[in-house]
């Protein structure tokens, strides 16, 4: 089970969003890169980086700032948001990076994602994010109509062999982590899941450690700016699973 601190990048800021609200947001840097170097000084190996100016407009724009990342650091480092072309998958494919994000595509274009998944295979990761068992999608402003469990079987069928599954209502809340549904996620997907939503502390971590057969890696951020989550104990508790 792998930890992967959270770099959400908004107008060139990292930032959290509440429940996904692109107008309640909190600023924590203006420096990613730092950030980033932080992060593996305190001894990260993941990095979750999401370009929210992508996810809302459909066209990338921090790809310079997830460049420098991956030449300023040696961390792995998987990105999302606003990925809905091959070519904007040939860029983050040419950076460097270890695995990109499907996710509006998902529900929007599935011609697009097959034609992903034919060409870049396990390069790729399916992003789900959901709301009280429905998908979101477009940066989590609109809602699909599809119900979560729905998609994540079909995105399983399509031969993805990731999945981060967002628990939008809990994202960037600290509510604590429901365990229990990302281990129903993870049978229907048929293989490890990557948790994201609601970590705010090391209990978190523990009720998630109970399921780790059915998870890939947990996703975390504002318990991480905010202090009720460490990264070095965090990650070294993950990798004693």
């Amino acid at each position: 089970m792998d930890l992967l601190p959270a770099i959400d990048i908004l107008d060139g800021q990292v930032v959290r969003l509440a429940k996904g609200d692109y107008n309640q947001r909190t600023v924590y840097s203006d420096n990613p890169i730092d950030q980033a170097r932080q992060f593996e000084e305190m001894g990260a190996t993941w990095l979750h980086v999401v370009d929210l100016n992508g996810a809302k407009t459909g066209e990338p724009t921090n790809l310079p700032i997830i460049q420098a990342i991956l030449c300023s650091t040696k961390l792995q480092v998987e990105v999302g948001g606003g990925v809905r072309t091959l070519e904007t998958i040939d860029a983050l494919a040419e950076a460097g990076v270890t695995r990109v994000v499907l996710g509006t595509s998902l529900v929007a274009d599935k011609d697009f994602a097959m034609q992903a998944l034919e060409r870049y295979g396990a390069l790729l990761t399916a992003g789900i994010d959901a709301r009280d068992g429905e998908v979101a999608i477009q940066g989590w402003r609109e809602g699909a109509g599809v119900p979560a469990e729905e998609l994540v079987a079909e995105v399983a069928q399509l031969g993805f062999n990731h999945l981060v599954y967002t628990d939008i209502s809990r994202d960037g809340m600290r509510t604590g982590i429901d365990a229990a549904s990302y281990e129903r996620i993870a049978s229907v997907f048929g293989h490890k899941v990557i948790a994201s939503g609601g970590v705010a502390s090391m209990e978190d971590l523990h009720a998630l450690g109970q399921v780790h057969d059915c998870i890939e890696g947990v996703i975390t951020g504002r318990a991480i700016y905010e202090g009720t989550l460490d990264v070095a104990e965090a990650t070294a508790y993950c990798r004693s699973l």
